[in-house]
C-alpha cells in the first residue's frame, strides 16, 4: 500500500514510517523543511514539500495514496491562543484529508488522545472530550470517524499522555524540559494522578495494524502502561537530573495545567484482543532511565 503520512519525521512519525516500510508498504511523507525532506529520504520515504496548513498540498498527497495516516500537530503549548491555533490548523487539515477520501473506501488513520473517564480507567468505547483546551481536536476526530458512513475506512489511534523513546517524548518529556529550566522536578497537586504511556516503537505497530485491518469508524488505544503516578515519573526525572522532586502549582504548565492535574488512566484491552497488538518495548519508568544528566 502507498501511504501518505503527515508528521512522518517526528518521534512517532519516524517510527511509523519505518514500521510501514519494513512491512512492504511505501510512504509519501509530508515535510516542511529541507532537513525533514532529507530525513524522510534517508528513511526510505518519498518527501512531499508542504505544511499542514497547505490544503492543496494535502489534496495532492491523498491523490497519490492508497491510504492516509495523519500524525502532524504544531505542538505549541506556550499559550491558550497558540494551542487553539494548532487545534484549528489540524481540524482544517483533517476535514480536507477526509473530503478527498470520501467514497474511496481507502483507510484514513488519525490520532487523538485517550479520553478522561472520571473515577475509572477509560476504554476504547468512551467518547472523546469536545470541550476544554483540546476539545476542538475531539470534535475534528469525531467528524473523521463519522466519514465511515461516506465510504472512508476511518479510524483513530488514541495516544496516551506520554509516547516515549530513549527517555524523551510526550508529557513526561515536557516535565523533563521544565525540570531542566526551573531546577525542580515538579508535579501538580499530590502527584497521585496517573498518566498512561507507550513506547513509540509499539505505537508504530498499532498504526500499521489499524491501517491494514481496522474497520471503519473504530477507535483504538495505544496504551502499554495503564497509568503511572506523576510523582513517580517526576522522581525518576529528578534522580536522573540530580534535582529536587516536589509539588508545583498547576499553572506551571500553562494551558496544559488542568490536563496535567487530571487522573487519566486508560486501558487497551479491546485493542489488544481485536487487533492482536502486544507492546514489547520498555515501560515509561524504565525508559526514563535513559535521560542524560
Amino acid at each position: 500500500m502507498r501511504v501518505f503520512v503527515t508528521g512522518g519525521t517526528g518521534l512517532i512519525g519516524s517510527a511509523v514510517v519505518a514500521e510501514l516500510l519494513g512491512n512492504g508498504h511505501t510512504v509519501l511523507a509530508l515535510v516542511r523543511s529541507d532537513a525533514s525532506a532529507l530525513a524522510a529520504e534517508a528513511a526510505g520515504a518519498e518527501p512531499l514539500r508542504g505544511a499542514l496548513a497547505d490544503l492543496d498540498i494535502l489534496r495532492a498527497g491523498v491523490a497519490q495514496a492508497d491510504g492516509v495516516i495523519h500524525l502532524a500537530f504544531a505542538n505549541d503549548f506556550s499559550s491558550p491562543d497558540a494551542l487553539a491555533k494548532a487545534v484549528a490548523e489540524e481540524s482544517a487539515a483533517l476535514a480536507t484529508l477526509g473530503e478527498e477520501l470520501v467514497g474511496s473506501d481507502r483507510p484514513f488513520v488519525t490520532v487523538s488522545g485517550t479520553p478522561y473517564a472520571p473515577g475509572r480507567v477509560s476504554t476504547e468505547a468512551d467518547p472523546l472530550p469536545t470541550d476544554g483546551p483540546v476539545g476542538g481536536r475531539g470534535r475534528a476526530v469525531t467528524a473523521v470517524l463519522g466519514l465511515a458512513s461516506r465510504g472512508v475506512r476511518s479510524t483513530a489511534v488514541r495516544m496516551p499522555r506520554t509516547v516515549h523513546n530513549q527517555g524523551t517524548g510526550g508529557f513526561a518529556g515536557l516535565l523533563t524540559n521544565i525540570a531542566r529550566q526551573t531546577g525542580v522536578s515538579g508535579y501538580p497537586g499530590d502527584g497521585a494522578q496517573r498518566w498512561p504511556a507507550v513506547h513509540a516503537l509499539d505505537t508504530a505497530v498499532l498504526f500499521r495494524l489499524a491501517l491494514e485491518q481496522a474497520e471503519a469508524g473504530t477507535s483504538w488505544h495505544a496504551v502499554a502502561d495503564e497509568g503511572d503516578k506523576v510523582r513517580d515519573i517526576a522522581a525518576v526525572i529528578g534522580r536522573r537530573l540530580g534535582l529536587p522532586v516536589e509539588s508545583v502549582p498547576a499553572e506551571t504548565y500553562g494551558p496544559l495545567g488542568p490536563i496535567f492535574a487530571n487522573d487519566q488512566p486508560s486501558s487497551s484491552t479491546h485493542t489488544r484482543q481485536a487487533l492482536g497488538w502486544e507492546p514489547k518495548h520498555p515501560s515509561l519508568l524504565e525508559d526514563l532511565e535513559n535521560i542524560q544528566p
